[in-house]
């Protein structure tokens, strides 16, 4: 079977499990799991921030990363289609009172002018006033867009002149690293706070880092606890984050290549069916995608439904070339 539903569907290798089973364990909610202290630290620097927590998903380090910004009552402002609307169960306004508002693209592009014209800043009691912007990179919905650098620099500037926070999703942001030639610290320069998945592209089992300002993570570890997520002894999750950031940030551009290699062996067969990716996602249209998704099951292709008429194959370091090579003819050949 090849699977495509995800990159978070990897598993640890040799490598990365005798590194896990060496770690070294404390109780964290006690600030005493060496390895945990480690890989915050070690994410921390990557960015150029002050601290970081290690959580157990994206879902949480976004969640935690825009209520450090957003009081309730006021809003944060992102794409319409960012994984934060659409895939974090509401969790922001259920748990945490945060209104959202959103901005159209293409593709999930960023276009810097268009959530700048969202901002409401200075609306006294009548309307509902921007606290936060957050953007998504790559973007997930859009297909593994890769956001443009200079568009990033200029939201980050135009928050910033009206005392608005920023926040950064960058479950694959070593994704869009891996395009752009730019090191994390770039990106954190640009914004208060970056959430990082370890489980997706980086291979590691579980677990995401948020990085910011020190007092902001001071202030998130203790919300963490209040919603039941603080960890025990963590440190052998942990280490396989440490592992997948020293070994694994650097390889992503293989999944790249073969992404490209998959979309041409789909468009081989039907060709024009899908466009080239910017990163590891592909994005299928087609009638009656769960039928679809379901006749691919069937000649061991695993895919993810995103509608009834878009499916999504996303490439990662348990599917090599040759795979993504094979399964593209598959694909082409049952598509509707």
């Amino acid at each position: 079977m090849i699977d495509l539903r995800s990159d978070t569907v990897t598993r640890p290798g040799a490598a990365m499990i005798a590194a896990m089973t060496a770690a070294a364990v404390g109780d964290d909610v006690y600030g005493e799991d060496p390895s945990v202290v480690a890989l915050e630290a070690e994410a921390a620097e990557t960015f150029g921030k002050e601290a970081g927590l290690f959580c157990v998903s994206g879902s949480l380090t976004n969640l935690l990363g825009v209520w450090l910004h957003t009081p309730p009552g006021r809003e944060v402002l992102c794409d319409g289609y960012a994984h934060i609307a659409r895939a974090e169960m509401g969790a922001h306004g259920a748990l945490h009172g945060v209104t959202m508002r959103t901005w159209t693209s293409e593709d999930g592009r960023l276009v810097a002018a268009d959530a700048l014209a969202m901002l409401a800043v200075g609306c006294g009691p009548y309307l509902v006033e921007t606290a936060c912007v957050a953007v998504e990179d790559t973007h997930n919905f859009g297909g593994g867009t890769v956001q443009e650098f200079d568009q990033l620099v200029a939201v980050s500037e135009g928050a910033r002149a009206v005392d608005v926070c920023t926040h950064l999703d960058g479950a694959r942001l070593a994704n869009a690293s891996a395009v752009t030639g730019r090191p994390f610290s770039d990106y954190g320069a640009l914004f208060d706070t970056v959430s990082l998945c370890l489980s997706k592209g980086l291979g590691a089992p579980v677990g995401s880092v948020l990085v910011g300002a020190a007092d902001d993570i001071a202030r998130a570890r203790v919300q963490r606890k209040r919603l039941g997520a603080g960890w025990r002894q963590a440190g052998m999750l942990a280490m396989a984050g440490s592992y997948a950031l020293r070994h694994n940030v650097s390889r992503v551009a293989e999944d790249h290549a073969s992404a490209r290699a998959l979309a041409a062996a789909i468009n081989a067969v039907r060709p024009g069916a899908v466009r080239e990716p910017e990163s590891n996602i592909v994005l299928i249209a087609t009638p009656e995608a769960p039928a679809v998704a379901e006749r691919l099951k069937a000649a061991g292709v695993l895919i993810s439904v995103l509608g009834p008429t878009s499916l999504r194959a996303v490439t990662h370091l348990d599917v090599s070339g040759a795979d993504c090579v094979e399964a593209g003819a598959v694909i082409g050949g049952l598509l509707v």
